[in-house]
């Protein structure tokens, strides 16, 4: 017998308002005796899934019940291209596409995610009419994935692109200036789902532990676009909400939960931020008192400050690289990790427009006009088949909030 969502009824009784009388509490009763009664040659084997092990009541772990407990975590490396070897089986795939670079850039993927992953890609090339799927429509899959589809109908005043334009360059310049981080993969100010703009990182390598130096490094990107906003714009806007709540939770987790403070100590303090029972947060007070409640927030301000003044410092030294990446941003829109390397260096970057794409393809789409004239013309001389309309599609454009600017991918810290 498998039971999925196993905490739906397994939950740890007394948690809840109702006391003990939670309907519940009973069908886990009842489940418990079930399990481990008097006639134990049964022959049944009982699994279950959760992903909350956390809540569940200590009775279901108790041998004679659940006996032994198995942690399925996020897929590595060789895992995720793994899966996607599953997924693309009975897919065609182009000849650029390599199932190892796609796993590399997928890092924090679920197994879902990356079936929806190639899903999108295989969506998109149908859209564009491809015969098989190439690796630069998986690349835009990825993205979306992690951020929404594209909303190019979104009617952005030339203000708010330069806004988001600066936003993501400071984000973009303090990753690249500091040593270690992850390397920039993409970079736009076209709006993705809730987010006016979208800056994507891949690591180079899965991560297990993260570093106090890694986590302050971390702040400092987070924050490099409300920085970049105040120095260039002289003003900052509710683009950052994002960014300032993220590092808030990162900061608070540095000083009460990781030990990461000079002054709190390797001590852990609060109870856990995710718990669901409001029986039990009445029934258990604060564990610390109302001064090192103070010193904790205390100890926060100053390391947001530090990492604020970090990535104030890396952009106003190179001030003259960000305003080439943000007018490359209001140019293009779009630029890769090549672009922005280029950029970055001072180079120029050279788009794909359609009068640089490769002699044969220009001689095959010659080719196929031809032919579809030639039919054309059998067509109407023989006045079997009515000339098929042309339809010409135009975005329609509505006026839309920028309700944030900056929402990365991410995935969980």
């Amino acid at each position: 017998i498998f039971i999925d969502e196993i905490d739906a009824v397994g939950r740890r009784r007394g948690a809840g308002m109702g006391g003990g009388h939670d309907e519940r509490e009973q069908t886990l009763n009842q489940l418990l005796v079930e399990m481990d009664g008097f006639g134990t040659n049964e022959g049944i084997i009982i699994m279950a899934a959760t992903n909350r092990p956390d809540i569940l009541d200590p009775a279901l772990l108790r041998p004679g019940r659940f006996d032994r407990t198995i942690y399925v975590g996020l897929p590595d490396i060789r895992g995720r291209e793994e899966i996607l070897k599953v997924h693309t089986k009975n897919k065609p795939l182009a000849d650029d596409v390599d199932l190892k670079v796609i796993a590399k850039r997928t890092p924090g993927f679920t197994p879902a995610d990356l079936e929806n992953l190639v899903n999108e890609a295989a969506l998109l090339s149908a859209r564009y009419n491809f015969k098989s799927i190439p690796m630069h429509l998986i690349e835009e899959a990825s993205i979306k994935v992690q951020a929404g589809p594209e909303k190019k109908s979104r009617v952005v005043s030339e203000k708010e692109r330069k806004l988001t334009a600066y936003h993501e360059a400071g984000h973009a310049l303090t990753s690249r200036l500091i040593p270690g981080m992850d390397p920039v993969h993409l970079i736009t100010i076209i709006p993705r789902g809730m987010a006016g703009g979208f800056t994507a990182y891949i690591p180079e390598e899965d991560v297990n532990y993260i570093t106090k130096s890694q986590m302050e490094d971390r702040l400092a990107s987070l924050l490099g676009g409300r920085v970049a906003e105040a120095l260039v714009l002289g003003d900052i806007s509710t683009g950052a909400q994002n960014d300032i709540e993220r590092a808030t939770k990162i900061a608070r987790k540095m000083v009460t939960k990781y030990g990461m403070n000079d002054v709190l100590g390797p001590m852990s303090y609060g109870t856990d931020e995710e718990e669901v029972f409001l029986g039990r947060d009445f029934a258990s007070g604060r564990s610390y008192s109302e001064e090192v409640a103070a010193t904790i927030d205390r100890e926060m301000r100053k390391i947001i400050d530090s990492a604020y003044h970090k990535a104030e410092k890396l952009i106003s030294e190179n001030m003259d690289i960000l305003h080439r990446i943000a007018e490359a941003l209001l140019e293009y829109e779009t630029i890769d990790a090549k672009e922005f390397e280029a950029v970055f260096r001072g180079e120029e970057i050279r788009k794909v427009e359609e009068n640089d794409k490769p002699e044969e393809a220009i001689e095959t789409l010659e080719d196929e006009d031809k032919s579809l004239e030639a039919t054309k013309d059998m067509e109407s001389e023989e006045g079997n088949l009515e000339e098929p309309e042309t339809v010409e599609e135009t975005e329609e454009t509505e006026e839309e909030p920028v309700d944030s600017i900056d929402e990365e991918d991410n995935k969980e810290e």
